[in-house]
């Protein structure tokens, strides 16, 4: 299976809260709620694009935790997002979830190595295996060249503070944009979808004058 990071942003890169404004406290964040007056159809066509792919999800505990507690409630058939988290298969990771705790059905919770966990699952047929919210746990996906897809919605508003997509430290990346699949919705939003072109170093270059002229070097 392709592993997909499924998630917005705002131009600062905080993924942290964006539904509501008790969504996600940790640490003290206050700004919640910031992607909902930026909402439209437009942002839920492409969410929903994304949803339709899905054939497994992953999730770290605190994400299951929240999505769980909402989407069962959904019961609307033609809802594309709840048919498809209510259904399919999910895991999630975590060290100290119970199996009677993981009720949200059909789970299993991984309580293994991550790296290790995740890549068994990859090599498994099928649709995508998605994953939704869960920063901590991206961050260790990134970071272990796991993930085979981005695909953002980045919203046009300066949060300020919260959890990052690609906090400090993160692990040097380049990306190559799918420019097909990535356009500026109306209101602004800009739709991404970015694969990986390499970990762990980027290229760098300079400008510089040569004989009259503005030049690019690379390195």
């Amino acid at each position: 299976m392709l592993l997909s990071v499924n998630t917005f942003v705002s131009l600062d890169g905080v993924m942290q809260g964006p539904g509501a404004p008790d969504e996600d406290r940790s640490d003290g964040f206050y700004r919640g709620g910031w992607l909902v007056p930026h909402a439209s159809p437009h942002t839920n066509e492409v969410v929903e694009s994304w949803f339709r792919e899905a054939g497994a999800f992953l999730f770290g505990r605190t994400s299951f935790g929240m999505l769980g507690g909402c989407w069962p409630k959904v019961t609307e058939p033609d809802n594309v997002i709840a048919a498809k988290l209510n259904a399919v298969p999910k895991y999630v990771v975590s060290s100290t979830l119970t199996d009677e705790e993981a009720d949200w059905n059909p789970t299993t919770v991984l309580r293994g190595d991550v790296a290790d966990e995740i890549r068994r699952l990859k090599e498994r047929p099928g649709k995508e295996l998605q994953v939704h919210g869960s920063w901590k746990l991206v961050a260790t996906l990134h970071r272990e060249g796991l993930v085979d897809v981005y695909r953002l919605l980045q919203f046009p508003v300066v949060v300020g503070t919260g959890k990052r997509l690609f906090p400090d430290g993160s692990t040097p990346a380049t990306f190559a944009t799918a420019e097909e699949r990535s356009r500026v919705l109306p209101g602004g939003v800009v739709s991404l979808t970015l694969t990986p072109a390499s970990l762990g170093a980027i290229s760098a270059g300079a400008y510089t004058a040569d004989e009259g002229r503005s030049a690019t070097v690379l390195d």
